[in-house]
């Protein structure tokens, strides 16, 4: 189906609200926490909330986009994302402020899964890799720039007006969607379905093994990069005493190498299939990962130490993200929306788990962080074994 060029760049602009929502706040940790009066690493609670409203927002809103369309229920997502977002700029203390992240993830996970409904409402297999591609080059440019902006923000305004200004990119996002995105799914494949009808569809997409196990596989992989967000600010601002500055930039180095990954899956998919790239990405996850776990538990070495197998692990999942993504979603033309949510709560529920533990198990030193990557991409590559032989 053609499509207009710049869907994947307006898709990518949606997408964008998790990225920047997740990245531009991770420097102020320390601020809000001494704002607030929050002990080291408590601040990590509105990330682990932020990562739970996800969660239950996509499943929902997944259901919802199959049975009104596209359209509607992303505009009434980003709404209340942008009057939460507001909510936590004037959040008077840590609680107030988990609950409003809470409420913003919930109406911003419109704006993670309706994307991908929509790139599959649209295309499949390699054709639907090179659309994610684009989307995800958009979709990049956040987290490059989130950080740093963010710490420059903090610097100049104060941590609050990081808050108001993801509102305000929230409220640009709603009226350009209002205003220009078409209706992908026509009334005539709507679906509207009862709950016990929707449990028996959500059973049997759980059911299909390409999907569970590309799920998991792109579940255990966000496990760990969900593990780097959490525990970054207190590894490399705390521990290391990096500035929020160079904090952002490596940040940024890390957001670029996943840009550059997933520009380059699509012509290696093409080349070598989405199943054999994803596993090689996989197994240089597993490596990156071990390597960072045996320095951190040493104890030994300079910042970059940890730096460099984290650049290495991130710009590997732009190979896994996108390949699992398609691989979960191929079977699933019918009710894209509702795979996609359910594929987005499993990934986000573990992100959640992630967040939470790297907040509770913070000691100052980075073996939390390194040991919850290590085990999130051990997950990711006993699940990629267990795919079925047609997808190896």
């Amino acid at each position: 189906m053609l499509f207009p060029s710049w869907l994947p760049f307006l898709l990518g602009l949606l997408t964008a609200v998790g990225p920047i929502s997740t990245d531009m706040y991770l420097p102020a940790f320390p601020a809000i926490e001494a704002a607030l009066g929050g002990r080291a690493g408590t601040a990590q609670v509105t990330l682990a909330t932020w990562f739970l409203g996800l969660a239950i927002g996509q499943i929902t809103q997944g259901t919802l986009s199959d049975r009104f369309g596209r359209r509607a229920p992303l505009i009434g997502g980003i709404a209340l994302y942008t009057v939460a977002s507001v909510g936590c700029a004037v959040a008077p203390d840590l609680t107030t402020l988990s609950l409003m992240r809470l409420l913003a993830a919930f109406g911003g996970s419109a704006s993670t899964v309706i994307p991908r409904a929509i790139v599959r409402d649209l295309s499949d297999g390699h054709a639907a890799a090179r659309m994610m591609g684009q989307l995800m080059l958009v979709m990049g440019v956040a987290p490059i720039l989130a950080p740093t902006l963010g710490g420059f923000v903090l610097a100049t305004l104060g941590w609050q007006a990081i808050f108001w200004l993801v509102a305000l990119y929230g409220a640009i996002c709603g009226v350009v969607v209002w205003r220009v995105l078409p209706e992908t799914l026509p009334p005539a494949r709507r679906v509207r379905l009862g709950l016990a009808e929707q449990l028996a569809r959500y059973g049997a997409i759980l059911g299909e093994r390409g999907f569970i196990t590309h799920a998991t596989t792109g579940g255990f992989a966000m496990f760990g990069l969900f593990a780097y967000i959490g525990g970054a600010p207190d590894v490399f601002i705390a521990r290391f005493h990096l500035s929020p500055t160079l904090f952002g930039m490596l940040f940024g180095a890390c957001a670029a190498g996943f840009i550059a990954a997933s520009q380059i899956n699509p012509s290696l998919t093409r080349q070598f299939g989405p199943g054999p790239v994803m596993r090689w990405a996989i197994r240089v996850y597993v490596v990156a990962t071990l390597a960072m776990t045996v320095i951190a538990i040493a104890g030994v070495g300079p910042w970059w130490s940890i730096a460099a197998p984290v650049l290495l692990a991130m710009t590997s999942m732009g190979f896994v993200l996108p390949n699992a993504a398609v691989g979960a979603l191929s079977g699933h033309a019918r009710h894209a929306g509702s795979a996609s949510a359910l594929m987005g709560t499993m990934q986000f529920c573990l992100g959640a788990v992630s967040g939470l533990l790297v907040g509770v198990l913070a000691d100052g030193t980075a073996r939390p962080m390194a040991l919850l990557m290590f085990f999130g991409a051990a997950g990711a590559a006993i699940a990629d074994l267990s795919r079925p032989k047609r997808q190896l």
